[in-house]
């Protein structure tokens, strides 16, 4: 018998749609993709070296399970040049990848029916890690008109006492758009008290900001879990390394699972790690200036075409676009464009209910390619 917790496990959607898309390009299909967050720029060159470095010097061995004490050292002086708080390295663990530090989080933190809160809509993924070790989801709607951020009144009306923590991610995925300074002070006084929830706060797309500026939660309480990585920042998707901040009180708890589980994070990778933080900035710049281009046409041609955008995305590389207009069932349609104009995109309702009927469009892509993708869609649009 299969185990129910799989059996429940709900499909991550943009990879079905990714993943039938690679069917059509196996036919003689052009696709353009646009439903896949992952950057197109190839990885910075300090980290190709640090990286090949490390594996000609015989690096390849297990590490500390918490991760290479420079590595965590370099995340610490990046935390304090960046947002000026003081993190010790010996609350960080880095892991492969941020999902790893997703599950880790939870397994150390939820016992059976505990409550965590997030937004809806949110990262597609988000739930399953939750639900896979037994928490319950209270899902709290965000609205398209607050830039899809928290209502800090609502998430004090659903706190109970079987609430263990409150889910954060700025810059978002899949609205783009950031939490303000002032939401993430009222939300972090919600946290004062020892009985009181964590906030958990995903910090992935940080250093893809293009107006206003990303905070992280430590600047505003210490009562959180800080989840970040390289993979968006720093173009080392395939390279899986990510780390967690945590209170002291749950490192040994979480650095058991990480040893049962996964061991260490790759030993190479965390040498690129390392020489990302130190000499990648130049590389960061030029990335984000580009992205920052291809957000400002893509917001300007979805608009033309008729899609809802109230509130601008100022971070990650997403525009959460509303297409009620078009359909009121986001998953076929989305389907429906791949199908007819090769162009594939992410279905709304992959990131809760509140999801639906708006698609989302990732622009780590060319120009040329977003530009093509547009004028596929406009047609479609026409058609249609």
């Amino acid at each position: 018998m299969i185990s129910k917790r799989t059996e429940e496990m709900t499909s991550f959607i943009v990879m079905d749609v990714l993943e039938r898309a690679q069917e059509l390009e196996r036919e003689g299909a052009r696709i353009i993709h646009l439903e896949v967050g992952e950057p197109d720029f190839d990885t910075p060159d300090c980290v190709k070296e640090a990286a090949c470095k490390a594996l000609e010097d015989g690096f390849t061995h297990y590490t500390h399970s918490m991760g290479l004490f420079e590595l965590r050292e370099a995340i610490c002086r990046y935390y304090h040049e960046h947002y000026q708080v003081s993190v010790d390295p010996d609350q960080v663990i880095v892991t492969s990848g941020s999902s790893p530090a997703i599950f880790m989080v939870f397994a150390a933190l939820l016992e059976q029916q505990d409550e965590v809160i997030i937004s809806d809509p949110h990262y597609a993924c988000y739930p399953n890690f939750i639900k896979f070790v037994g928490g319950k989801l209270v899902t709290i709607p965000v609205y398209e008109e607050d830039g899809f951020q928290y209502r800090p009144e609502v998430i004090r009306e659903n706190i109970t006492s079987q609430t263990k923590a409150i889910f954060i991610n700025s810059p978002s995925n899949p609205t783009g758009n950031l939490l303000s300074a002032e939401r993430m002070q009222r939300i972090a006084d919600l946290t004062k008290c020892e009985q009181c929830p964590y906030i958990v706060s995903d910090e992935i797309y940080h250093g893809l900001v293009y107006e206003g500026q990303a905070h992280s939660i430590l600047e505003f309480s210490d009562h959180a879990f800080v989840l970040n990585g390289f993979s968006k920042q720093f173009a080392m998707t395939g390279l899986r390394l990510g780390y967690v901040i945590a209170p002291r009180p749950f490192i040994r708890p979480m650095q058991k699972v990480h040893q049962n589980f996964f061991i260490s994070a790759n030993a190479m990778i965390q040498k690129a790690g390392i020489a990302a933080l130190k000499n990648a900035g130049d590389d960061v710049a030029r990335m984000q200036g580009i992205y920052n281009e291809r957000r400002i046409f893509m917001i300007r041609r979805l608009r033309e075409l008729g899609f809802g955008i109230t509130v601008e995305p100022t971070g990650a590389f997403y525009v959460f676009a509303n297409a009620k207009r078009f359909s009121d069932d986001s998953y076929k349609l989305a389907f429906d464009i791949l199908e007819k104009a090769h162009v594939g995109v992410a279905p709304g309702i992959d990131f809760g209910k509140n999801g639906e009927g708006y698609l989302r469009f990732c622009y780590a892509n060319s120009m040329e390619n977003i530009e093509e993708g547009m004028e596929r869609l406009e047609k479609y649009l026409t058609n249609r």
